[in-house]
């Protein structure tokens, strides 16, 4: 018999029972013949990837009982039950038992010596989905070898968090009770100290409140644990399980800690606060909160940001009789600053009731606050409160405005060392800049000399190559086709450094592109022809002296005269043809007429078709537009049931030429841009046409809103770039100013202030985008109040107001119409920037909005709007 062929038809066969058996009737010589084989058994097996390895965690629990019977030394044993792919098993308790009856040959030190380990290694779930399924890995064996060989319980956190994991899938139906863990006891007072019980701890707290009530648990050790818990403070999730079982055990007031809660109030998580905000009031109900404590309390939460909290504070004081709320009236002061105008109102009628009851600390507190309330709040305060100096002038100062700037462009490669190591750099995340630096620095050193190119690039291709004559590893993308521009610029090395191969790859790729899996929208296929074009050119073993489209700028312009210069150094010789319509399609929209004397001596055919484009001025602009549309069907993206889709449209003017209406009209093969990344390309491809770049940007599916790719980070550089700036950069910044995400959010505003600060800002067609995109649910208008008021604040105040004066006829609501969620904010933004800019005029609809009766937000904002543009 051979023992390890015998243990390996148990495990693969996964019959645990048999093979624990087996394992146990072992000889020491067995044991040992199979200690040698399993760990090289496994190694190999991993070796067939991804499908072996899930068929590996599937027999994990044969492979644990083999290791664990068979290994000699405690230390071999942790380290291989804590393997990554053996530490997840279905049923941890159940392979917990196995194992440990297999150890019981083993003497109790070492047993001891392996638990320790064990409970040393324990780590908390990293997925909360397998944590609600599992518990902890290793838990539950770590657990029972402790209580077996009597060790001193472990109290460190992961021990406790497992513990409690544990508990939890019992209460679900896993095992036994709570009532009745023998761990529970001891462990119980750890529970409020540790770290990461909050997710398995939620499901339990009801059980563990029925205990305290029944005298099975002390329910002073659950409320002062808990108490001690929210002193230690953490985020509202990991709070949230303790802030249940207060709830659940009601303390009496006289068990509320209440210098404890008062304390709480300035810094605690929003629920957290309120309920120590309940608990007070309770405890001042019973008498047990002193004028000092409750001074300092309503104080606390009058600093609060929470609207429902300021609210809450004033409403306490309202509640509170006087004189002891007057020792509360500086709390007052903190709420004149909120931007909330019926609590700001609210809180002066009140101060001025208390003003007799204020001491001189609350009195001078209310005159300082008061000095930046409006005209009106301010006089009653005064009547009450006496002369209020120091008062701020209502008129705000306009910020200057700055374009936020682009990086720097970087110096070209210098040498074949450096080209090398740029090479080696690149990644799946790249740069279009450093790119471009790569491939013009590739170009030019293989012109200058090939054969050292040739010989500087040989380490980095035998690097690349696992197997000698393997040309399809590394240098090209199999899955993806060779669609990466890094795997392409790594087949421009291929072709300088082994041609032979690099034809072969090529031939290899045409036969399988004949059949592309992948959507690569025009603009993309217009990169990847370019850099073909190079790749060809090395397979037939030619050089060109210099790209003509490497850029000379950030932006990605070339400039015309060095477009010239490169152009005359080619002499007779045709360019490169997508390079040298990616050149033109790089040039600067204004060029000096008297380098069309230069370009006319051009001897090429190229060279007379650059001479006839400087002639003309380039090419005519398409008209660029945007419309909704609605198709009934359901969309993901969609906010209803019905699909109602963004589409933007380029109709470019007759006699183009036909590669360049292609690429104009961008007609993809999917709504979806498979290969985010690749907008960062689109403001380099054509810095002279934002609009068609922005129509681009808006065409994508996910809609801009909704999106986590990097179409904002394109927005923000094609605002640096020329052309005209309508209805599609519109609806781009639109978009990206209404995003979910701070990021975007910031990369959106950059793109409106660059267009502010140059004079280009597209104010009406940005008003008319806000307003038809808020009103078909594309944006939310809370969203993208906040960048307007920053923008405004960082001095783009006449571009927002000339935005929302066109915006707000269409958002302010009819006759007998309720407001829109965030329309208060919105005409708050209005009105900051309408007293920046001077503005005077009249809005559709705002003087009957601001006769409204009433103090909401959006009636308080109205008439400050109506009331600056009417003056």
């Amino acid at each position: 018999m051979n023992p390890w062929l015998e243990v390996l038809d148990r495990i693969e066969a996964g019959d645990d029972e048999d093979l624990a058996k087996f394992l146990d009737g072992l000889s020491d010589l067995g044991r040992r013949a199979v200690a040698m084989q399993l760990p090289g058994h496994l190694t190999e097996e991993l070796r067939g990837g991804f499908v072996a390895r899930r068929e590996i965690e599937g027999l994990a629990p044969g492979y644990r009982l083999a290791g664990a019977a068979c290994f000699t030394g405690a230390q071999q044993v942790a380290a291989w039950l804590n393997r990554r792919e053996l530490r997840l098993v279905r049923d941890p308790e159940q392979d917990a038992g196995r194992i440990v009856s297999l150890l019981r040959r083993r003497s109790v030190g070492w047993r001891r010596d392996l638990a320790a380990r064990l409970v040393d290694r324990l780590r908390p779930p990293t997925g909360r989905t397998w944590g609600r399924m599992e518990g902890m890995p290793g838990w539950d064996l770590a657990a029972a070898l402790v209580s077996e060989t009597g060790l001193e319980l472990p109290d460190g956190d992961a021990f406790v968090v497992g513990w409690v994991w544990r508990l939890s899938l019992r209460r679900r139906g896993r095992g036994p009770g709570i009532d009745g863990d023998p761990l529970l006891g001891p462990l119980l007072p750890r529970l409020f100290q540790v770290r990461g019980v909050a997710d398995p701890l939620l499901s339990i707290v009801g059980e563990l409140a029925v205990l305290a009530d029944e005298g099975r648990v002390s329910r002073g050790t659950l409320i002062d644990g808990c108490a001690g818990r929210f002193l230690t403070g953490g985020p509202a999730e990991e709070i949230d399980p303790f802030i249940r079982l207060w709830r659940l055990l009601r303390p009496e007031p006289e068990e509320i800690p209440v210098l404890d809660f008062v304390r709480l109030l300035p810094a605690a998580a929003p629920p957290l606060a309120e309920l120590a905000l309940e608990e007070l009031q309770r405890a001042e109900t019973a008498g047990l909160l002193d004028d000092e404590l409750f001074a300092e309390a309503v104080g606390s939460l009058a600093y609060r940001l929470e609207k429902k909290l300021l609210q809450a504070a004033v409403q306490w004081l309202a509640q509170t009789p006087a004189p002891r709320s007057g020792g509360a009236v500086p709390a007052l002061a903190t709420v004149f600053d909120v931007d909330t105008p019926a609590l700001r109102a609210r809180a002066v009628r009140l101060a001025v009731k208390l003003a007799p009851h204020a001491d001189d600390t609350g009195r001078e507190a209310i005159r300082e606050a008061a000095a930046r309330l409006p005209a009106d709040l301010r006089e009653r305060v005064a009547a009450a409160y006496g002369v209020i100096t120091g008062v701020e002038p209502e008129q705000p100062v306009a910020a200057v405005l700055h374009a936020p700037a682009l990086p720097a462009l970087a110096p070209p490669v210098a040498s074949q060392a450096e080209l090398v190591a740029e090479l080696r750099a690149l990644g799946w995340s790249e740069e279009p800049q450093q790119c471009e630096r790569v491939l013009a620095g590739l170009v030019e050193l293989t012109h200058r000399d090939r054969d050292g190119m040739a010989a500087a690039l040989r380490p980095w291709w035998e690097e690349s190559r696992p197997q000698p004559g393997d040309p399809n590893v590394y240098v090209f993308d199999r899955d993806g086709h060779d669609r990466g521009v890094h795997i392409l610029l790594a087949r421009c090395a291929l072709a300088v450094v082994a041609p032979e191969q690099s034809r072969q790859v090529s031939t290899s790729l045409a036969e399988t592109n004949a059949y592309p899996i992948f959507s690569e929208w025009p603009p993309q296929r217009f990169v990847r022809r370019r850099l073909e074009e190079v790749i060809a050119l090395f397979e037939r073993g030619e050089t060109i002296p210099a790209l003509l489209a490497t850029p000379t700028a950030a932006t990605g312009h070339v400039d015309a005269a060095t477009l010239v210069g490169r152009m005359e150094r080619l002499g007779e010789s045709e360019p490169l043809a997508a390079d040298f319509e990616q050149a033109l399609l790089r040039l600067p929209r204004h060029i000096d007429p008297e380098l069309l004397v230069r370009a006319e001596k051009l001897p090429s055919q190229a060279g007379r078709a650059l001479a006839a484009w400087l002639r003309d001025g380039g090419w005519p602009d398409p008209a660029v537009d945007w419309e909704l549309h609605e198709e009934d069907r359901p969309n993901y993206y969609a906010p209803r049931s019905w699909s109602q889709q963004l589409r933007s449209t380029v109709v470019p003017t007759a006699g183009l030429p036909a590669w360049l209406e292609k690429l104009w009209v961008a007609e993809p093969p999917s709504i979806y841009l498979s290969y985010p990344r690749d907008a960062l390309w689109w403001p380099m491809i054509m810095p002279s046409h934002r609009e068609i770049v922005a129509a681009w940007l808006v065409r994508c599916m996910p809609w801009l809103s909704r999106s986590n790719d990097v179409r904002m980070e394109a927005l923000a550089a094609l605002a640096h770039g020329e052309g005209p700036a309508g209805a599609a950069t519109a609806v781009a910044i639109a978009g990206g100013l209404g995003h979910r995400r701070d990021a975007q959010r910031a990369e959106a505003a950059g793109a409106a202030l660059t267009l502010a600060a140059r004079g280009q800002f597209p104010a009406a067609d940005l008003g008319w985008a806000v307003a038809e995109l808020i009103r078909h649910e594309f944006v939310v208008l809370k969203r993208i109040t906040a960048p307007l008021g920053d923008l405004t604040a960082a001095g783009a105040h006449d571009e927002v107001w000339r935005t929302l004066a066109v915006a707000l006829p269409l958002l302010l609501p009819g006759p007998g119409e309720r407001p829109r969620a965030g329309l208060g904010e919105l005409l708050g933004v209005a009105a900051r920037a309408a007293v920046l800019a001077g503005a005077q005029g009249e809005i559709f609809g705002l003087a009957e909005m601001a006769a409204r009766k009433g103090s909401s937000l959006v009636l308080y904002e109205a008439r400050r709007l109506y009331e600056a543009i009417s003056q």
